[in-house]
């Protein structure tokens, strides 16, 4: 980072996928995970020596408090930092700026990857004091967003966003402009914001080279998700369906199949099957998901409804059980979601129960520029109108 090098691998800290550990641990709905996430933390604390990362668990009540090991860890911790420290020392002894830089950086990296949050991002935050690198000063900005990630301060994280958005437009490079726009689109997607986050998420997908952030496959996953809901039909097929990098990806990455099945449904209209899908989706993809887990409920009634709004354009009225049985479901349980839906805007429809029936009154595209049309035509004919008498008062002065 210190040399500016945009075409060198990111130091992957503070693993983000601790962060999701820590998330399923939090999660009663999880229970089934907690015993590979406490280990697959309890690992991690003890191959990385991360003491700080310990006493956060204790503090958070996750961990069974170990003295004896959190002592051995902090003392790991305290030799590496004195020996950071005495480089930082050596390097300001021989005037060498570049030397103080990395140095610096080396201690706040190290900082960052035992999960000091506050020793991380101060030291973080001298080290971008003394660099004049603009690619340096966007990758400090990253890392601490990842910093922020990791303990799901979102707040702090589209400050430093905004701070990593001046840097970019003084002087970025392509490949820190990219990465950049990962990050932002994952923290979109963390705060609802799907549309925004579809975009940037797809985007992401034949560039992709924030490893340091997430994996490849998870960017494809979520750009899935987002761009489900978000995008139109149209561009659901452009972008999703017929993506070459989902179709390619898909075969060896199971986690996508879920999704492919829901958005290739979708788009075929086979809405049991999306049903089926949106469930699947729900419990295996949105639950585990620190990001996702937040917005489950809101995606899969969302996305309900966009299924609904999509048979019903089709038609003037619809049988309530007809459309029960597209969709797999009792008229019950449609009765009820639609029951939700209509009062609050969300259909263009009325639900006739008296004769079982559903009455849509959503103007069709065609329909909707027609009226357009005879709007246009009246104002022009008021102008035509005006025009001509305006053409006759003057004949008629000419007269006199």
């Amino acid at each position: 980072m210190a040399k500016d090098d945009a075409s060198a691998a990111m130091p992957a800290v503070p693993n983000l996928e601790l962060a999701n550990h820590i998330f399923v641990l939090r999660n009663a709905r999880l229970k089934d995970m907690h015993e590979a996430s406490r280990k697959a933390l309890m690992d991690s604390i003890k191959s990385e020596s991360q003491a700080p990362l310990l006493k956060y668990l204790k503090d958070e009540q996750l961990v069974d408090w170990d003295e004896k090991l959190y002592s051995q860890l902090a003392a790991v911790n305290e030799e590496r930092v004195a020996e950071l420290e005495k480089k930082i020392a050596d390097a300001k002894e021989s005037e060498d700026e570049l030397a103080i830089i990395e140095s610096t950086l080396a201690l706040g990296m190290y900082y960052t990857g035992i999960c000091d949050r506050e020793k991380a991002i101060s030291t973080l935050r001298e080290t971008f004091s003394l660099t004049a690198a603009a690619g340096s000063k966007i990758d400090i900005h990253l890392t601490i967003i990842r910093i922020n990630l990791f303990f799901n301060d979102k707040a702090a994280t589209a400050k430093e966003l905004e701070a990593a958005q001046v840097e970019i437009e003084k002087g970025g490079d392509w490949e820190r402009k990219n990465r950049y726009k990962t990050y932002k689109g994952v923290y979109l997607m963390s705060i609802r914001q799907f549309t925004e986050a579809a975009d940037l998420l797809i985007d992401s997908f034949a560039t992709f080279t924030s490893t340091e952030l997430t994996s490849y496959e998870n960017v494809v996953c979520w750009g899935i998700v987002c761009g489900a809901l978000a995008l139109s039909r149209v561009d659901l097929k452009k972008r999703i369906v017929d993506s070459p990098e989902i179709l390619s990806l898909a075969p060896t990455t199971p986690q996508l199949e879920p999704l492919t099945m829901l958005t290739n449904s979708l788009y075929t209209g086979e809405y049991a099957t999306f049903l089926e899908a949106l469930a699947k989706v729900e419990t295996q993809i949105m639950h585990p998901s620190m990001y996702l887990a937040p917005h489950a409920g809101y995606f899969v009634r969302e996305m309900r409804c966009k299924a609904y709004a999509q048979l019903l354009e089709s038609y003037l009225t619809l049988n309530i059980k007809s459309m029960a049985n597209t969709f797999g479901v009792s008229v019950d349980f449609l009765d009820a979601d639609l029951s939700r839906l209509v009062p609050q805007k969300k259909l263009n429809c009325v639900v006739d129960k008296v004769h079982g029936v559903i009455i849509t009154n959503r103007p069709d595209s065609k329909n909707a520029q027609y009226q357009q049309l005879i709007k246009q035509g009246d104002a022009l004919l008021t102008k035509l109108q005006k025009y001509g008498a305006a053409v006759r008062l003057y004949g008629a002065d000419q007269q006199y």
